[in-house]
């Protein structure tokens, strides 16, 4: 084979695998959407929980987690 016939043979090779990459992708993108659909339509609609709980305010830390922080914070000054 001459340098031109291998060059030629070469992009179609190449044309070809591109091709077949392409139209993998293209059926992947189908296959997600149609998952994405289906599960859109099957799956059951959320109700919104409904709220309770009083929020507490974030500077009220329980005694038990200051006291966990406490003994995290000595026990590091103590090793390091």
């Amino acid at each position: 084979m001459n340098e031109s016939a291998l060059l030629i043979e070469s992009l179609r090779l190449m044309v070809i695998g591109m091709g077949i990459v392409y139209a993998f992708l293209l059926l992947l993108v189908g296959v997600l959407r149609l998952m994405s659909t289906l599960i859109l339509r099957l799956a059951p609609e959320e109700t919104p929980a409904l709220a309770t709980a009083q929020p507490q305010s974030p500077s009220a830390a329980p005694d038990d987690l200051i006291a966990v922080i406490a003994a995290a914070v000595a026990r590091y000054r103590r090793h390091h």
